[in-house]
């Protein structure tokens, strides 16, 4: 039996390091070639590493969240004789097509529910003054282990309950035990009003995507002197515009508000280049990006991810529609490319149905901004003398200060705000 040494090849974007995301063979597992052993983190995606021989595992470099240096050993493998070792120096690293997002198996950080723990059956209590302990089973024989007031007692007969089945939340039945029972039925799995399931403390290791995430808003965070800033919207004509042109889409896809408000956002970046920006603070440099690389942040259940709508200043509102729902599906399906994941020039975050009146997003570092559309919700204005129904929307934007000034930014979104109250304005070149 021969022993090969498979080390981690250089996974490409100049890192020096991954990190063990989890390992899908075991020590002692038998591989095939081509078949895949570990899924190893750079800083936006993952990269599912292969098997390059056949043989038995012997020995892995670590466990999940781990980190493992390019040309350190990931695993060992025991290789039949009659196998063909290959040297590790030939081995061919990953190219961009095995790059994938963190996948929901491979990071989930979804918490197997606990299970309910079964209430116990209570000792007999003692007789209490001015309850009745007296009960009737299905058979008509005595229980003296039912406790309850006189008016309980003839809501349960008026009701047709047998008090020897409904379960006490304390001492005695009450009126609540009696609602519970006709909810739930007899038995221990109902819970009154006001209870709920205990379940056990569970530590969950931070690694994968998760950890990214934390380091990253955490590192936005202290070095980045956040400010914020709200402006209200009246997106009426720009909800009528886009039912109508949703009407006449043909095998377009559906118009969100999100194209609209990215292309309010390309139209108004020229006048304000500061806030499509990025911000080398060790260099102390801050380029003023021509093009904007909008990224749009998207909830995935392996975390929040960031792809990339590549020059988004020349696509037009149907373009802009296709791409964020191709963007968001490789997202959540786990094969968006690195190059889909990078280079970002700033962020847009919407919590889409969640809503929400305001938010203070966190900037995605070295960006200098991110923008927040919240929630549409109708209600009275007053136009001149008029009450009126609109359509309102609060648009949050987070910036760096050190680049953007206060004034800048509420210019900025004073910009989209016109663009967005007029919307006809959107389509004049």
């Amino acid at each position: 039996m021969a022993l090969f040494t498979f080390k981690l090849p250089d996974i490409g974007e100049g890192i020096s390091a991954a990190e063990i995301v989890g390992w899908h063979v075991a020590v002692g597992d038998r591989v095939e070639e081509d078949q895949p052993i570990t899924d190893m983190m750079t800083d936006k995606a993952t990269v599912e590493m292969e098997s390059p021989v056949a043989g038995t595992v012997v020995r892995l470099a670590g466990e999940p969240g781990d980190s493992v240096p390019i040309g350190a050993m990931l695993v060992e493998i025991e290789v039949d004789e009659a196998g063909e070792v290959t040297p590790a120096a030939d081995i061919a690293s990953p190219d961009a097509d095995t790059t994938k997002a963190a996948t929901q198996a491979e990071m989930s950080e979804e918490i197997e529910a606990a299970p309910v723990l079964e209430e116990q059956e209570p000792a007999a209590p003692a007789p209490i003054s001015g309850f009745s302990a007296e009960g009737r089973g299905d058979d008509g024989a005595k229980n003296h282990a039912v406790l309850a007031s006189p008016a309980v007692r003839a809501r349960a007969k008026d009701l047709g309950i047998d008090l020897a089945q409904v379960k006490a939340s304390g001492d005695h039945i009450r009126h609540a035990d009696l609602d519970a029972y006709l909810l739930y039925g007899a038995g221990q799995g109902y819970r009154p009003a006001g209870r709920g399931a205990a379940r056990p403390d569970e530590a969950i290791k931070v690694i994968g995507m998760r950890r990214r995430i934390a380091e990253n808003m955490a590192a936005s965070k202290r070095h980045i002197p956040h400010f914020s800033y709200v402006e209200e919207i009246d997106v009426t004509a720009l909800e009528t515009l886009r039912e109508q042109l949703n009407d006449a889409r043909g095998d377009r896809p559906k118009l969100t508000m999100l194209p609209m408000l990215i292309a309010a956002i390309c139209k108004a970046v020229p006048e304000y280049p500061m806030i499509n920006a990025r911000y080398d603070d060790e260099a102390g440099v801050v380029t003023r990006h021509g093009a904007v690389h909008l990224g749009l942040a998207t909830q995935t259940d392996a975390g929040l991810m960031v792809p990339v709508i590549r020059d988004a200043q020349d696509r037009n509102i149907w373009q802009l529609a296709s791409e964020i729902r191709r963007l968001a599906e490789a997202a959540r399906s786990g094969k968006a490319k690195v190059e889909e994941l990078t280079g970002s020039t700033l962020t847009l975050t919407s919590l889409g149905p969640l809503g929400g009146i305001a938010t203070t997003p966190v900037i995605n570092r070295p960006e200098v901004a991110i923008i927040g559309p919240n929630r549409v919700i109708e209600r009275p204005i007053f136009r001149g003398k008029e009450v009126v129904a609109a359509k309102l929307m609060n648009l949050s934007i987070s910036c760096d200060h050190r680049v953007v000034d206060g004034w800048d930014a509420a210019s900025f979104v004073q910009a989209v705000r016109r663009l967005l109250e007029n919307p006809a304005l959107l389509f004049v070149e």
